[in-house]
């Protein structure tokens, strides 16, 4: 983790730029940043998410830059180079460009080697801003707790707010992990714990990852504002029966399949090894569903699940069910679109989730989801009525949930009409606009009161 320095009253003052902005401000003319500084450390917008530590954050980060931009925000998003042929500047879109910094070897590096690097990420970071004019971004939006470490010390070097997004936290994945899953390390609650303390505001995902940080890391209430995260209606639609039917034969999967769809990564923390143990009960219980039922798994190995990547593989063999199980690797938001529309049900047995925006991309195909009830699953999904929600992860408790969606048809279609309804509602138009809203709100208070200086002068 970076050590930051504690400044003294008078370098706490802001910028020229800064004072001139807060001026405008007090006359009553709050205004949204005209460009702000994107941190994400350890995995780039660019990379397919599902495998490695590519997955919900980088479809959070490509799809809220984009619609931030089309609301005149432009945004530059640093992230670590992992590769000798990435360009220094990639333009995503239009008023978004993704910057590759250079800091440690390029390859051979894990999340949890990170820490280490960050002091040179920082300096990436600050040697590009310094080669603009003073007061080139009006905001710093940090996602994960090692970006937050490179906000701090940007935000307070440049004077200006820093917005930051947890996505996990550490705590809350802690008491919820796995059986023999690795903890997170005590390194990581102490730099999440400094990044609450640094922030200006704390973006949520739902009231309850609110309340989590209100519980575990101290937040206070005006720190916090919660946004729903989005999802691309325009990718992701529901099909005509046609559409559906041709995407089965497109992914050859039989017209008349019971399909039981994982997609994310394959770790313990995402839990697919519940969904097979389920799959063998309900086939013991059931075995003449075997003629028709398809258990896609789409992704790929991340976390501590590359520790043993074929360990899914094995399982299904020594559950008997290699010949209903199939392991496709990560595909892009088109081809994914074209799993959720072929599938019967998303199934999410996941241990932790901030959100799951995989339930939100399946619903809006007009998919049902069948979901563990953890984190803000239960505000993606609504039980009962666009799928099911499951208490804990015993194997026969998510047979018995996934047994209604394999034999009856007018279910599926009933929950899946009212899924389609459902993820309508959260579009990232609305969550960029909010989101901007939030910026806007940390704009508006004076440097001297931000959280971080507040902290600072105690």
């Amino acid at each position: 983790m970076i050590q930051h320095p504690v400044r003294s009253v008078r370098r706490a003052q802001p910028a020229a730029p800064v004072r001139g902005r807060l001026q405008s401000l007090v006359a009553g003319r709050q205004r949204r940043p005209r460009r702000i500084a994107m941190l994400s450390v350890h995995t780039s917008p660019l990379h397919q998410p599902g495998t490695g530590d590519a997955g919900g954050m980088n479809v959070y980060i490509v799809e809220l830059a984009k619609r931030l931009a089309a609301l005149d925000i432009e945004v530059e998003i640093f992230t670590r180079a992992i590769c000798s042929d990435d360009a220094p500047a990639v333009e995503l879109a239009p008023g978004v460009l993704v910057r590759h910094v250079t800091a440690g070897p390029y390859e051979g590096l894990v999340k949890e080697d990170l820490p280490a690097q960050l002091c040179a990420f920082t300096h990436g970071v600050l040697r590009t801003e310094a080669g603009h004019r003073p007061g080139h971004y009006d905001l710093v939006h940090s996602h994960y707790w090692l970006s937050g470490q490179v906000g701090w010390l940007a935000a307070q070097r440049w004077g200006v707010p820093l917005v930051h997004t947890m996505h996990t936290m550490a705590k809350v994945k802690n008491a919820a992990l796995a059986e023999g899953d690795t903890p997170e390390p005590a390194a990581r609650v102490i730099g999440e714990t400094q990044v609450v303390e640094a922030a200006d505001r704390l973006i949520a995902n739902t009231t309850e990852e609110a309340a989590e940080l209100a519980r575990h890391y101290a937040a206070r209430p005006d720190q916090l504002a919660v946004v729903h995260p989005g999802v691309n209606l325009d990718v992701f639609r529901p099909a005509a029966p046609a559409a559906r039917a041709a995407a089965r034969a497109a992914l050859d999967l039989p017209a008349d399949a019971a399909v039981l769809l994982f997609a994310g990564r394959i770790q313990p923390l995402k839990a697919p090894d519940v969904l097979l143990r389920a799959v063998a009960v309900l086939l013991e219980r059931r075995p003449e569903l075997r003629e028709r039922l398809v258990v896609p798994v789409v992704g790929g190995p991340s976390g501590t699940g590359l520790a043993k990547p074929e360990s899914l593989h094995k399982l299904a063999a020594q559950l008997g069910i290699c010949d209903v199980v199939r392991f496709h690797p990560p595909v892009g938001q088109a081809r994914l679109a074209d799993w959720y529309r072929a599938a019967t049900a998303l199934v999410m047995p996941s241990y932790s989730e901030s959100f799951g925006l995989v339930a939100l991309e399946a619903q809006a195909c007009g998919t049902p989801v069948v979901a563990a009830a953890v984190g803000g699953l239960p505000v993606a999904v609504r039980d009962g009525v666009t799928g099911t929600l499951v208490h804990g992860h015993d194997p026969v408790a998510w047979s018995l949930a996934l047994e209604p969606y394999v034999t009856d048809p007018g279910l599926v279609a009933e929950r899946g009409a009212a899924a389609a309804r459902h993820a309508a509602a959260f579009g990232w138009d609305t969550a960029a606009a909010t989101t901007a809203e939030v910026y806007a709100g940390s704009l508006a208070r004076p440097a001297g009161l931000r959280t971080g200086s507040l902290r600072r002068l105690v």
